[in-house]
């Protein structure tokens, strides 16, 4: 075995962390490896062997180039696309179901999020948090002092988490009977559906959220919940998260938000909701990602 290969098969022993921080910071599974593959190039270009730490190299190395692409990105002002995978040093090509499996890992409310962020706030944000990379690292890849790179990430921080506009209380009832909710919908159960909903709950939706043919104001539990049993299809998508300062679902298949749901809660019952489809309205909307 020559050298080349020799640092192939090392590289190849750190592409699956680099591809989870590559990911983190792009939300696209295409374009975390195209990164990682372009942190393979730089390696072959680059004389490591007096490198102590090739895996925090390495990890620096895919961060300026994650931070380049989202700055690009930033520029063109365009949701990336890019799922191409291309040529690699070895490995398996990532495909559709990894990044379903790896948007259900992170979290697609978390992934929503992260796309509201500045370039310099996503990275020193996910590699603080997500990898407990020290600030003192992460400064010198987003250029900026250890001081300045502690406040992105918080400011980064508390973006994620939103702000609440309900007492904690209130937010963990809002909580229970939106998860129940969620539940119910996934498995198409009926009968939970109506313990959930109240009797005269109204459901309301933007009509890009629904076929052909289907009113955007409907009323009573039974229909509303044989509704859902129908087209809660997308529902395997949602995940709870804080909408508007409540507990609501996004709906983003692959972290990308297509549906958003708002809740109207009391007695421990749904009494409206509204399924938020228009690309503007879902803009406007602020998301946070609920602890737990």
């Amino acid at each position: 075995m020559d050298e080349q290969d020799l640092l192939a098969e090392r590289f190849e022993s750190h592409r699956r962390p680099l591809r989870a921080v590559a990911y983190r910071m792009l939300g696209s599974l295409g374009e975390a490896e195209d990164a990682v593959q372009e942190t393979w190039l730089r390696l072959r270009r680059t004389d490591v062997s007096g490198v102590e730490n090739l895996a925090a190299w390495l990890r620096t190395v895919v961060s300026r180039v994650c931070l380049d692409m989202l700055r690009a990105r930033t520029a063109r002002r365009e949701e990336p696309v890019g799922q191409r995978v291309p040529d690699r040093a070895g490995g398996e090509a990532g495909g559709p179901e990894d990044e379903a499996l790896l948007a259900e890992s992170v979290g697609r409310a978390l992934l929503v999020v992260l796309d509201t962020l500045a370039p310099a706030e996503r990275v020193a944000f996910v590699l603080h948090d997500a990898f407990a990379v020290p600030f003192d690292e992460i400064a010198p890849i987003v250029e900026r002092s250890p001081v300045t790179t502690k406040k992105l990430a918080s400011r980064a921080r508390h973006k994620v988490r939103g702000t609440p506009a309900v007492p904690a209380a209130d937010l963990a009832r809002q909580r229970h009977v939106v998860s129940a909710f969620l539940a119910a919908s996934r498995g198409g159960d009926l009968e939970a559906l109506l313990a959930v909903l109240a009797p005269d709950v109204v459901r309301r939706a933007d009509r890009a959220a629904l076929p052909p043919g289907v009113a955007t104001t409907v009323w009573g539990a039974r229909t509303v919940a044989r509704e859902i049993t129908v087209l809660g299809r997308r529902s395997r998508f949602a995940e709870v998260a804080l909408v508007d300062g409540a507990v609501g679902l996004v709906v983003a298949p692959r972290g990308r938000l297509r549906l958003a749901l708002t809740f109207r809660v009391a007695g421990g019952r749904v009494e409206e909701y509204e399924v938020v489809a228009d690309p503007a309205r879902l803009g406007a909307l602020r998301v946070g990602v609920l602890d737990g």
